[in-house]
């Protein structure tokens, strides 16, 4: 059985500002944090699925530049196989976040650099490699049509395909018939299927939409309430498995994905996987950052373990 992980996304360096809310335009407010690391959803994805104990190669462009130096450390790191095109004339990304000193909420703007230049080619490039995977994974920072050419090499190679649709951007709708699993927050289903997604009652709604659209598996992750899993043959609401305080929840998304990818790659059932993802975000939001803040594979196990024990 095929089980690696191949993703496809973008790297950032992720500035963060931590203050007691956002300043209004023309306003200067005095922040009170502040750190520089790594970021981007995919890259993010992929250092969570290789901590959490996945094979994972992950596909994009980085600049030759400080950032991008960032981008081939963590990796080096973290057991991420990086399959990256250098771009001597661009930049890496760059990610402004803002995060309540408060509750751990936030607000991004992200600037994709160097990756806002992926395309079909870098897709073909890769194909093999995408082809011989056990799942692939992708997103929308990069561009929608590279995104959509790589679902469709995986699910023509019989590889099992995730997509995660953030940023809430358009994309063609053939995406969905090459989905096994659509992963959107409640912000990105109501974005799509044009009613407010709050409630697990709203999200098994949404979950029906993707379905109709050609999904297999829809899994609407809800913050703090858990994730809704819906097929055609089981709704069910996965509650979230909490680790401690919330200090940041900007990378809690992304823990998920990376989570659940490598629980599917190593075997667990599709619920199992989702409950893995769960703690996987419960354990990462209790840290300041979003890859530094994923956690490891004994970690996440040892969390498990104390909920079923609490159960």
């Amino acid at each position: 059985m095929k089980t690696g992980i191949v993703i496809l996304g973008i790297f950032v360096a992720d500035t963060a500002y931590v203050a007691r809310r956002m300043p209004k335009l023309g306003e200067t407010i005095t922040g009170s944090g502040f750190s520089v690391g790594p970021g981007g959803k995919g890259s993010n994805q992929a250092v969570a699925a290789a901590r959490a104990g996945g094979d994972v190669h992950f596909i994009s462009r980085i600049g030759r530049d400080t950032f991008g130096d960032m981008a081939l450390n963590l990796y080096a790191e973290s057991g991420v196989s990086p399959v990256l095109v250098q771009m001597p004339d661009m930049p890496t990304g760059a990610a402004f976040i803002y995060v309540n000193e408060d509750d751990g909420a936030n607000a991004i703007i992200v600037y994709p650099g160097a990756a806002g230049t992926i395309g079909i080619e870098d897709v073909e490039a890769a194909r093999e490699t995408i082809e011989q995977a056990g799942l692939f994974v992708t997103q929308l920072e990069q561009p929608a049509d590279a995104a959509l050419h790589a679902l469709k090499i995986a699910s023509a190679a019989g590889v099992t395909t995730i997509f995660n649709p953030a940023p809430a951007e358009p994309f063609p709708d053939d995406i969905y018939a090459c989905c096994d699993y659509i992963v959107p927050n409640e912000t990105e289903a109501a974005a799509l299927v044009g009613f407010e997604v709050a409630t697990p009652d709203d999200a098994a709604r949404a979950g029906a939409f993707f379905l109709a659209k050609g999904v297999k598996a829809a899994l609407v992750t809800l913050g703090a309430r858990g994730v809704l899993y819906h097929t055609a043959e089981r709704t069910e609401h996965v509650p979230a498995i909490s680790a401690g305080d919330v200090v940041d929840t900007t990378g809690a998304g992304d823990a998920f994905v990376g989570g659940f990818s490598a629980a599917l790659s190593r075997g667990l059932s599709p619920l199992d996987a989702v409950r893995f993802g769960c703690a996987t975000a419960g354990i990462a939001v209790t840290r300041r950052g979003t890859a530094p803040a994923m956690p490891h594979l004994s970690e996440i196990e040892t969390l498990i373990q104390r909920q079923f024990q609490r159960q």
